[in-house]
């Protein structure tokens, strides 16, 4: 299984707020990203088209507008990834230049994904953009989406971009180095190297999401579950360990 994610054609590459954001007010850290994108290329380089789906575009826009605290409210969530996708797109941008290397934008919504005809142009413009070489950032269009139209989070969102485009893996990159049996902060907790089947996750206690994100591991698991109904092999790894996980994916 993990010959087959390294040698993956189509890869779709899932990072999560925690591992963009750093400091007190949860601002987009460079160094994070320069980073994931200089792993990015490298496996850009042996011949993979990659697609990376973007969390973070609510935590970029906090300190913007002077918050401290990922609100509660709708509007003011809109209106922070609002202020927070530029930012977002910008750093993205901006270190995918240093290997003049052009980035596109693609917001979509849970709408996007479950009408048969919004779907096939969003696969048409994600095909399109790879065929012009430039990288496509995936991210929820969390300016219009509502509590009813929401994908969740964006691992959910990760697993159905892979379904969309066929992909040959799926690889989900957070602060976790992997799947633990209970919360890896645990002396006790078990590491759990491979899933085959839903035997393999008994006893195990997924937890919810962290300060800046609304994923977590229970979203994670899901999100794997849902691309392994469609044939995508899926690979959990810190983003602090991508060069390994998009290499050879041993972590």
């Amino acid at each position: 299984m993990r010959a087959r994610l390294a040698s993956a054609k189509r890869v779709v590459v899932k990072i999560g707020s925690s591992s963009l954001t750093g400091g007190p007010d949860f601002s987009i850290n460079p160094r994070n990203i320069d980073r994931i994108v200089d792993a990015v290329h490298a496996r850009i380089a042996r011949g993979s088209d990659v697609i990376i789906v973007s969390s973070g575009s609510i935590a970029a826009g906090l300190a913007p507008l002077g918050l401290s605290t990922r609100p509660a409210d709708l509007a003011t969530k809109q209106a922070a990834a609002s202020v927070g996708q530029v930012h977002l797109a910008q750093e993205w941008g901006r270190s995918f230049a240093r290997y003049d290397t052009t980035v596109g934008q693609v917001l979509l919504t849970a709408s996007d994904t479950g009408q048969r005809d919004r779907a096939r142009n969003a696969q048409r413009t994600l095909n399109r953009l790879q065929q012009l070489g430039v990288v496509p950032i995936v991210n929820e269009n969390d300016t219009v989406a509502t509590t009813e139209m929401r994908f969740g989070d964006n691992d959910r969102l990760a697993a159905l971009v892979a379904h969309l485009i066929s992909a040959d893996a799926l690889v989900l990159l957070s602060d976790v180095d992997g799947l633990y049996d209970r919360n890896p902060a645990d002396p006790g907790a078990r590491f759990i190297p491979e899933i085959r089947d839903d035997h393999d996750l008994d006893g195990v206690v997924a937890g919810d999401s962290g300060v800046v994100g609304t994923g977590g591991m229970a979203s994670k698991v899901s999100a794997a579950r849902l691309a392994a109904c469609g044939g995508v092999p899926v690979l959990l790894a810190s983003a602090a360990d991508i060069s390994g996980a998009l290499s050879d994916a041993h972590v």
